[in-house]
């Protein structure tokens, strides 16, 4: 396979793991060679717009699509191998070999694969996203290693940390209000689920074999209402322009209140918290604060 490394998935990649990610990407022509020869595959020309993974359609000796996914070995991609394993296909994509040690996943490839942001409709997308949620919790395993989300919290200690204390550029109340939010939901937590941890618009593709799968899980434990975080953020790169933020989040709660079977003020609690947090990772990862995921929290306050 002939293609040159996207210049942004280079510059993320090297920002991200420095040396290590810059000796990785020179060895990733290798890697995609060992896999062509492990599995059989004929490689095509990864997907648009790559960010923190390798990943392309690979088409096996019997002319079977699947998906080849490779990235820098982490905690992350370990914890994403590890709860596709636990999942094994149910609403979500089929996990179909692996190598953890050297960062690689081969997937069932979903048809015709297109996003849930492709539904203009919001009321529709979030009825497909209530959906994909309870087709994927499953009590979490007695004994397991995926991060929790007191752990996920520890950012806001980062945050503070950062700033001597204060908040620097991200505005003092809603800090403010993130860090209660959070001790008082992490405190009074419904039984902990496995959460995919990231599901959003871009996360839910239309597949065959059920109207809708996931993809891309983090893995994290936590209640169930913790996972609605992520969709009252998104899509990010568009829901600040929607002329009225806050009765669309108001009719979204409504609708994952009445599909999901959990309480509003954690719903609404758990999405102002995790914004932040989210508006934080940004800044963490780029150096550039979240304002997207700043301005969602704010719709969300009352």
């Amino acid at each position: 396979m002939n293609w040159h490394t996207p210049t942004k998935f280079a510059q993320t990649t090297i920002g991200l793991y420095g040396e290590t990610g810059a000796n990785w990407l020179k060895n990733l022509p290798a890697l995609i060679a060992d896999c062509e020869k492990r599995w059989g595959l004929t490689v095509k020309r990864p997907f648009p717009n790559l960010s923190y993974n390798f990943a392309a359609t690979a088409v096996r000796a019997d002319g079977t699509e699947v998906v080849l996914k490779i990235g820098v070995p982490n905690p992350e991609l370990l914890t994403e191998i590890e709860a596709l394993r636990l999942y094994d296909g149910r609403g979500i994509v089929r996990l179909l070999d692996a190598d953890p040690e050297q960062g690689i996943m081969l997937l069932e490839r979903l048809q015709p694969g297109t996003p849930l942001v492709t539904v203009e409709d919001d009321e529709e997308a979030t009825a497909v996203a209530a959906q994909v949620m309870q087709n994927l919790w499953q009590p979490a395993p007695p004994s397991h290693s995926f991060p929790t989300v007191e752990k996920w919290a520890q950012g806001m200690v980062k945050l503070r940390r950062e700033f001597d204390g204060g908040t620097g550029p991200f505005p003092p109340q809603l800090v403010e209000t993130a860090e209660s939010l959070f001790a008082e939901l992490l405190a009074t937590q419904a039984e902990p689920v496995l959460l995919h941890g990231d599901l959003h618009h871009w996360n839910i593709l239309r597949a065959q074999r059920a109207p809708w799968l996931a993809l891309d899980p983090k893995g994290v434990v936590g209640e169930p209402a913790y996972e609605v975080g992520a969709w009252l953020r998104n899509p990010i790169d568009r829901i600040t322009d929607w002329p009225d933020l806050k009765r669309m989040q108001a009719r979204r709660i409504d609708q994952f209140v009445e599909r999901l079977g959990v309480e509003r003020e954690r719903l609404v609690g758990w999405g102002i918290a995790q914004a932040v947090l989210s508006a934080w990772w940004s800044y963490e990862d780029g150096g550039h604060v979240g304002e997207g995921a700043l301005t969602c929290a704010e719709s969300l306050l009352g």
